[in-house]
Protein backbone atom coordinates (compact mmCIF):
# COMPACT_ATOMS: atom_id res chain seq x y z
CA UNK A 1 0.00 0.00 0.00
CA UNK A 2 0.61 3.41 -0.70
CA UNK A 3 2.37 5.77 2.38
CA UNK A 4 1.94 8.83 0.72
CA UNK A 5 0.12 11.42 -1.52
CA UNK A 6 0.85 13.17 -4.03
CA UNK A 7 0.59 16.93 -4.74
CA UNK A 8 -2.05 15.76 -7.62
CA UNK A 9 -4.01 13.82 -4.89
CA UNK A 10 -4.06 16.32 -2.78
CA UNK A 11 -5.54 18.34 -4.72
CA UNK A 12 -8.20 16.06 -6.01
CA UNK A 13 -9.12 15.55 -2.27
CA UNK A 14 -9.37 19.31 -1.96
CA UNK A 15 -12.00 19.08 -5.07
CA UNK A 16 -14.02 16.18 -3.78
CA UNK A 17 -14.44 18.39 -0.83
CA UNK A 18 -15.44 21.43 -2.20
CA UNK A 19 -17.90 19.14 -4.45
CA UNK A 20 -19.14 16.39 -2.41
CA UNK A 21 -18.29 14.26 -5.31
CA UNK A 22 -16.46 13.81 -8.56
CA UNK A 23 -16.88 12.23 -12.04
CA UNK A 24 -13.57 10.83 -13.81
CA UNK A 25 -13.70 12.65 -16.85
CA UNK A 26 -14.78 15.79 -15.09
CA UNK A 27 -11.90 15.31 -12.89
CA UNK A 28 -9.43 14.62 -15.84
CA UNK A 29 -10.14 18.21 -17.66
CA UNK A 30 -9.67 19.69 -14.41
CA UNK A 31 -6.27 18.90 -13.51
CA UNK A 32 -5.67 18.38 -17.64
CA UNK A 33 -4.77 14.90 -17.56
CA UNK A 34 -5.71 11.95 -18.79
CA UNK A 35 -9.05 10.02 -17.07
CA UNK A 36 -6.31 7.15 -16.77
CA UNK A 37 -4.37 9.19 -14.10
CA UNK A 38 -7.30 10.07 -12.41
CA UNK A 39 -7.98 6.47 -12.34
CA UNK A 40 -4.89 5.52 -11.10
CA UNK A 41 -5.10 8.68 -8.62
CA UNK A 42 -8.56 7.55 -7.11
CA UNK A 43 -7.86 3.66 -6.84
CA UNK A 44 -4.93 4.74 -4.30
CA UNK A 45 -7.43 7.21 -2.29
CA UNK A 46 -9.83 4.10 -2.14
CA UNK A 47 -6.93 1.60 -0.58
CA UNK A 48 -6.41 4.55 1.99
CA UNK A 49 -9.63 5.13 2.77
CA UNK A 50 -9.92 8.96 1.70
CA UNK A 51 -12.79 8.49 -0.38
CA UNK A 52 -15.55 5.77 -1.60
CA UNK A 53 -16.55 4.79 -4.83
CA UNK A 54 -19.38 6.07 -6.81
CA UNK A 55 -20.05 5.09 -10.54
CA UNK A 56 -18.03 6.78 -12.08
CA UNK A 57 -16.15 8.74 -9.70
CA UNK A 58 -15.48 9.23 -6.22
CA UNK A 59 -16.96 10.91 -2.86
CA UNK A 60 -15.80 11.80 0.82
CA UNK A 61 -15.74 9.05 2.79
CA UNK A 62 -18.55 8.94 4.79
CA UNK A 63 -18.71 10.79 7.93
CA UNK A 64 -20.05 8.33 10.29
CA UNK A 65 -17.30 6.21 9.90
CA UNK A 66 -14.00 7.78 10.94
CA UNK A 67 -10.73 7.74 7.96
CA UNK A 68 -8.55 4.83 8.55
CA UNK A 69 -5.68 5.36 10.48
CA UNK A 70 -2.95 4.96 7.80
CA UNK A 71 -4.74 7.97 5.78
CA UNK A 72 -5.29 10.04 8.57
CA UNK A 73 -1.34 10.16 9.52
CA UNK A 74 -0.84 11.36 5.89
CA UNK A 75 -3.61 13.89 5.90
CA UNK A 76 -2.15 17.47 6.35
CA UNK A 77 0.93 16.04 7.61
CA UNK A 78 3.35 19.23 7.68
CA UNK A 79 0.55 20.58 9.28
CA UNK A 80 0.33 17.73 12.27
CA UNK A 81 3.83 17.98 12.65
CA UNK A 82 3.91 21.70 13.37
CA UNK A 83 1.00 21.65 15.35
CA UNK A 84 2.79 18.65 17.52
CA UNK A 85 5.68 20.34 18.02
CA UNK A 86 4.45 23.69 19.19
CA UNK A 87 2.06 21.60 21.73
CA UNK A 88 5.32 19.64 22.77
CA UNK A 89 6.86 23.27 23.89
CA UNK A 90 3.57 23.95 26.16
CA UNK A 91 4.60 20.65 28.30
CA UNK A 92 6.89 21.40 31.09
CA UNK A 93 9.07 18.86 32.78
CA UNK A 94 8.08 17.56 36.19
CA UNK A 95 4.85 17.42 34.88
CA UNK A 96 1.85 15.05 34.45
CA UNK A 97 -0.45 14.57 31.19
CA UNK A 98 -3.25 12.68 29.88
CA UNK A 99 -2.92 12.03 25.86
CA UNK A 100 -5.67 10.81 23.97
CA UNK A 101 -6.20 9.07 20.62
CA UNK A 102 -5.46 10.24 17.51
CA UNK A 103 -2.50 10.88 14.72
CA UNK A 104 -1.59 14.35 16.34
CA UNK A 105 -1.34 13.25 19.54
CA UNK A 106 0.52 10.99 18.48
CA UNK A 107 2.89 13.29 17.13
CA UNK A 108 2.59 15.20 19.70
CA UNK A 109 4.39 11.70 21.75
CA UNK A 110 7.28 12.63 19.69
CA UNK A 111 8.24 15.75 20.29
CA UNK A 112 7.82 15.00 24.12
CA UNK A 113 10.81 12.46 23.68
CA UNK A 114 13.39 15.01 24.94
CA UNK A 115 11.03 15.82 28.22
CA UNK A 116 12.22 14.52 31.45
CA UNK A 117 10.66 13.21 34.37
CA UNK A 118 7.30 13.68 32.65
CA UNK A 119 4.32 11.44 33.58
CA UNK A 120 1.83 10.40 30.49
CA UNK A 121 -1.54 8.43 31.31
CA UNK A 122 -2.55 7.29 27.80
CA UNK A 123 -5.23 5.14 26.63
CA UNK A 124 -3.44 5.19 22.95
CA UNK A 125 -0.87 2.48 22.46
CA UNK A 126 0.79 4.05 19.69
CA UNK A 127 1.94 6.92 22.54
CA UNK A 128 2.87 4.23 24.68
CA UNK A 129 5.15 2.55 22.28
CA UNK A 130 6.77 6.17 21.90
CA UNK A 131 7.19 7.13 24.58
CA UNK A 132 8.00 3.65 27.07
CA UNK A 133 11.66 3.41 25.58
CA UNK A 134 12.81 6.79 27.08
CA UNK A 135 14.05 5.90 30.93
CA UNK A 136 13.24 10.04 32.25
CA UNK A 137 9.47 9.12 31.15
CA UNK A 138 6.97 7.27 32.87
CA UNK A 139 4.08 6.04 30.48
CA UNK A 140 0.98 4.11 32.60
CA UNK A 141 -1.77 2.92 29.90
CA UNK A 142 -5.02 2.18 30.82
CA UNK A 143 -7.08 -1.05 30.93
CA UNK A 144 -9.50 -1.93 28.51
CA UNK A 145 -10.88 -3.01 24.49
CA UNK A 146 -8.05 -2.65 21.99
CA UNK A 147 -9.31 -0.97 19.17
CA UNK A 148 -8.14 -2.88 16.22
CA UNK A 149 -8.40 0.12 13.67
CA UNK A 150 -6.10 2.34 15.07
CA UNK A 151 -4.30 0.88 18.48
CA UNK A 152 -6.92 3.07 21.12
CA UNK A 153 -8.06 1.36 24.30
CA UNK A 154 -11.75 2.44 25.04
CA UNK A 155 -14.79 1.07 27.20
CA UNK A 156 -15.99 1.46 30.99
CA UNK A 157 -12.71 0.03 32.52
CA UNK A 158 -10.60 2.63 30.73
CA UNK A 159 -12.70 5.54 32.09
CA UNK A 160 -12.61 4.14 35.59
CA UNK A 161 -9.10 4.19 35.31
CA UNK A 162 -9.04 7.68 34.18
CA UNK A 163 -10.59 8.75 36.75
CA UNK A 164 -7.87 8.11 39.22
CA UNK A 165 -5.86 10.46 37.64
CA UNK A 166 -5.80 14.42 38.02
CA UNK A 167 -2.90 15.38 36.11
CA UNK A 168 -1.50 19.07 34.88
CA UNK A 169 -2.49 18.57 31.10
CA UNK A 170 -4.09 17.44 28.95
CA UNK A 171 -3.47 16.25 25.14
CA UNK A 172 -6.34 15.79 23.53
CA UNK A 173 -7.11 15.22 20.00
CA UNK A 174 -11.03 14.86 17.54
CA UNK A 175 -12.29 14.47 14.65
CA UNK A 176 -14.23 17.24 14.00
CA UNK A 177 -15.14 20.46 15.11
CA UNK A 178 -18.32 22.77 14.52
CA UNK A 179 -18.29 26.32 13.77
CA UNK A 180 -20.24 26.80 16.85
CA UNK A 181 -17.34 25.42 18.50
CA UNK A 182 -18.92 21.80 19.22
CA UNK A 183 -16.31 18.98 19.40
CA UNK A 184 -17.18 15.99 17.85
CA UNK A 185 -16.20 12.29 17.33
CA UNK A 186 -17.28 9.29 15.45
CA UNK A 187 -16.70 6.21 18.73
CA UNK A 188 -19.41 6.82 21.61
CA UNK A 189 -16.66 4.64 23.47
CA UNK A 190 -13.71 6.81 22.81
CA UNK A 191 -15.80 9.83 23.36
CA UNK A 192 -16.78 8.56 27.10
CA UNK A 193 -13.08 8.06 27.62
CA UNK A 194 -12.17 11.85 26.37
CA UNK A 195 -15.09 13.44 28.26
CA UNK A 196 -13.79 11.50 31.46
CA UNK A 197 -9.45 12.69 30.49
CA UNK A 198 -11.40 16.42 30.19
CA UNK A 199 -12.71 16.42 33.87
CA UNK A 200 -9.68 15.24 35.57
CA UNK A 201 -6.91 17.09 33.80
CA UNK A 202 -6.27 20.38 34.81
CA UNK A 203 -5.70 22.12 31.77
CA UNK A 204 -6.66 21.08 28.45
CA UNK A 205 -4.73 21.34 25.32
CA UNK A 206 -6.90 20.39 22.08
CA UNK A 207 -4.54 19.93 19.12
CA UNK A 208 -6.26 19.22 15.61
CA UNK A 209 -5.49 20.98 12.00
CA UNK A 210 -7.92 23.48 10.19
CA UNK A 211 -9.40 20.34 8.14
CA UNK A 212 -11.86 19.08 11.27
CA UNK A 213 -13.75 22.06 10.60
CA UNK A 214 -14.38 20.98 7.22
CA UNK A 215 -15.24 17.84 8.77
CA UNK A 216 -18.37 16.36 10.76
CA UNK A 217 -18.90 13.61 13.41
CA UNK A 218 -21.99 12.02 14.73
CA UNK A 219 -20.85 11.82 18.71
CA UNK A 220 -20.44 15.25 20.60
CA UNK A 221 -17.41 15.18 23.02
CA UNK A 222 -18.12 18.96 24.64
CA UNK A 223 -17.64 21.98 23.44
CA UNK A 224 -14.68 24.55 24.13
CA UNK A 225 -15.76 25.90 26.78
CA UNK A 226 -14.44 22.67 28.34
CA UNK A 227 -10.73 23.75 26.21
CA UNK A 228 -7.98 26.02 27.97
CA UNK A 229 -5.53 26.07 24.55
CA UNK A 230 -6.22 25.10 20.88
CA UNK A 231 -2.94 24.04 19.11
CA UNK A 232 -3.53 24.59 15.46
CA UNK A 233 -2.62 25.70 12.31
CA UNK A 234 -2.37 28.69 9.65
CA UNK A 235 -5.46 27.22 7.67
CA UNK A 236 -7.53 28.46 11.34
CA UNK A 237 -10.11 30.96 10.02
CA UNK A 238 -10.11 34.77 11.99
CA UNK A 239 -13.90 33.85 12.40
CA UNK A 240 -13.29 30.50 14.19
CA UNK A 241 -10.06 32.35 16.35
CA UNK A 242 -12.86 35.00 17.52
CA UNK A 243 -15.36 32.00 18.52
CA UNK A 244 -12.25 30.56 20.65
CA UNK A 245 -12.06 33.85 21.95
CA UNK A 246 -15.60 34.13 23.22
CA UNK A 247 -15.06 30.70 24.69
CA UNK A 248 -11.46 31.98 26.83
CA UNK A 249 -9.22 29.41 24.71
CA UNK A 250 -5.87 30.45 24.03
CA UNK A 251 -5.14 29.84 20.52
CA UNK A 252 -1.61 29.50 19.67
CA UNK A 253 -0.81 29.02 15.17
CA UNK A 254 1.70 26.77 14.80
CA UNK A 255 3.06 27.35 11.12
CA UNK A 256 4.59 24.56 9.18
CA UNK A 257 8.61 24.46 7.71
CA UNK A 258 7.15 23.59 4.12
Amino acid sequence: MHTEISARQHLIMEYIRENGSVQVDQLAKHLQVTPQTIRRDLNQLYDLKFVQRVRGGAVIKNTVENLGHGARKILMADEKTAIARSASEIIEDNSSMFINLGTTTERVAEFLIEHRSILVITNNINVASILWPNRTIQVMIAGGMIRTSDGGIVGPSTEEFIDRFKPDYAIIGCSAIDGTGEILDYDLREVRVTQAIVRQARSVILVTDSMKLDRTAPVKVGTLADIDILVTDEGISNDFVEVCRQNEVDVKIAKSER
